[in-house]
């Protein structure tokens, strides 16, 4: 028998009148995954965040966290998450300690031991007012907050933002050392290179509605790539202009260039019929995915 998903959305929306919202989210959150949720600013990804965490009740549809209600048992819930708000409001008047210390006291109490190991690695000094503090720094200090008690489920709103490029690769060791130890993560964040390297699958937001939910492997896998291919002697152009999935053929002399969209299979049949010297294809990334479910006009992904 599989394991209960630790996130299940079915037909989720919220209404806001004339403003967007979220239509029609359905998805389940493996436990142990990395989910990474797309999309540009206003498409729905922290509308659907604020819901699950019972901060806004959904208009219609609903949801279970831990197979369970997050209106009804949200005390519960939120005691089984680590979140990360895209924006938040920080104490000014304390120091990241005695911020730390308070959530921790919140939460039942925070070993020492499980702060100070995050605040090293994330270069934070917690004896410094939090008024003092540049944006990145405070970002580190929502970061710690959200790991420190090692929930099973971190639910991360945009978290490397501020963040310099190495204390994004520490960031990027903690997700990945999180579902080692077998916590879930659903990260919402524009940063795709960043989300291809540490997701096991994305789901793609646009204007309120979920248009898909794939393993980042099979979404690069029947993408479109481009193909050169290299030949010991011109080869003619009807040994590949009906080849199924091919796009934009190109045949000068002895180099075909082509769009291939899905399976290679017929591309290679069709090459191997003559004497092949180099083969070079342009993996997609899953930049160039997301713009083809936004026809590159979505606006900044956020």
């Amino acid at each position: 028998m599989s394991a209960e998903p630790v996130i299940a959305t079915t037909d989720l929306t919220k209404s806001y009148g004339r403003s967007r919202g979220i239509v029609d989210v359905t998805m389940t959150i493996e436990p142990g995954e990395v989910f990474g949720f797309l999309g540009p600013n206003g498409a729905g990804k922290t509308t659907t965040i604020r819901t699950l965490l019972d901060f806004i009740r959904p208009t219609a549809g609903g949801a279970t966290v831990f197979g369970m209600d997050p209106h009804a048992d949200s005390v519960e819930v939120h005691r089984r998450v680590g979140y990360l708000p895209g924006e938040f409001a920080l104490y000014e008047h304390m120091t990241g300690r005695d911020y730390l210390g308070f959530l921790a006291a919140l939460r039942g109490g925070v070993a020492d031991h499980q702060i100070d190991p995050l605040a090293e690695r994330l270069q934070s000094d917690l004896t410094v007012k939090i008024a003092s503090l540049s944006h990145g720094n405070k970002q580190k200090l929502g970061l710690i907050q959200a790991f420190m008690h090692r929930p099973p489920l971190l639910i991360l709103d945009e978290p490397t933002q501020g963040l310099d490029p190495i204390m994004q690769q520490v960031f990027h060791a903690m997700v990945l050392e999180a579902r080692e130890a077998g916590q879930t993560v659903f990260l919402s964040s524009h940063a795709l290179p960043e989300v291809e390297r540490m997701c096991d699958r994305v789901g793609i937001i646009r204007e309120g509605r979920l248009i898909t939910v794939e393993d980042v492997g099979a979404l690069k896998a029947r993408a479109v790539r481009v193909v050169d291919l290299h030949f010991a002697r011109p080869v003619p152009a009807e040994a590949f202009s009906s080849l199924p999935g091919l796009h934009e053929l190109e045949v000068h002399g002895d180099v075909v260039r082509c769009s291939v969209a899905g399976p290679m299979d017929a591309l290679v049949k069709a090459a191997a019929r003559f004497e092949v010297l180099d083969v070079e294809s342009h993996e997609p990334s899953l930049e160039d995915i997301f713009l083809t479910f936004y026809g590159g006009d979505g606006g900044d992904p956020g």
